[in-house]
């Protein structure tokens, strides 16, 4: 299993914020909001992680992660993306990435208390994404449950109420999904709809849609950007990381104390 983290783009909404570093590199109470997606899949045990960044802010994602995990056996790699597509072209900016991988895909704003790793480990084909309740599902891709709570359709924003339940940002697929989203033709906005893909998968009867449990924050505006942080901090969210990721921050942190003192 590969990883995926797209942190690219200008999130417009958290400007002037923005306007100085990448909103993945904002605080989230204690540590840089890029460290809640990869906390979910280094818990889950993946160890190849290609973050997908903008070229404006890639020295700043490289002045923290470049080096952070050398000790632990976790590799990231960065990519550039000039020009965002929609969601579903980060498979295909990471085709090479892949390879022959099934990958798990998460948005690097998107902030889950769940632990997803018996989920991402256990997968084994198809695809599988997860479904949470929100009181505003217009402004989102809403999947559409029968009686018996199983997916029969996913519509990217609709325009009238279809369901309460959305996708958030994480979805685990397997090696197809590069091809597929090939395939894909662009919606009217320009873009690859992340949704066209997940369909694809649906029609087949080859996609699970999983329950989020816990809380989801999707960090993209300064509201929710002060109700993550302090969730995680009354739900000392960030206490129970993988240690691995705890230990390379505590380790860092460490280095440039060092660094400040020896230019004292």
């Amino acid at each position: 299993m590969k990883g995926i983290i797209l942190a690219g783009g200008t999130a417009t909404r958290l400007f002037p914020l923005t306007a100085t570093t990448s909103k993945q590199l904002l605080p989230i109470y204690d540590r840089q909001m890029i460290f809640y997606p990869l906390n979910v899949l280094v818990k889950a045990g993946i160890r190849d992680i290609l973050i997908i960044i903008s070229p404006e802010h890639s020295g700043h994602f490289l002045n923290l992660l470049g080096s952070i995990f050398d000790k632990n056996n976790i590799r990231l790699e960065f990519k550039v993306q000039k020009t965002p597509r929609g969601l579903a072209d980060a498979f295909i900016v990471g085709e090479d990435f892949i390879d022959n991988d099934n990958v798990t895909m998460i948005l690097g704003d998107n902030i889950f208390e769940d632990d997803f790793s018996e989920d991402i480990k256990n997968f084994k084909s198809g695809g599988k994404v997860f479904a949470v309740k929100v009181p505003d599902p217009e402004r989102s891709g809403v999947v559409v449950f029968n009686e018996q709570m199983k997916a029969v359709k996913i519509v990217e924003k609709p325009q009238k109420w279809l369901s309460d339940y959305i996708i958030p940002g994480l979805y685990i697929y397997d090696k197809r999904v590069i091809e597929v989203a090939k395939q894909l033709e662009p919606s009217n906005r320009g873009e690859i709809e992340i949704t066209d893909l997940h369909n694809w998968y649906l029609e087949r009867g080859e996609l699970e849609v999983g329950l989020v449990k816990g809380k989801w924050l999707d960090a993209g505006t300064f509201d929710s950007l002060l109700e993550a942080g302090q969730y995680v901090k009354e739900k000392k969210i960030s206490e129970k990381f993988d240690p691995i990721i705890n230990q390379a921050i505590m380790e860092f942190n460490e280095e440039l104390k060092a660094l400040a003192k020896k230019k004292l």
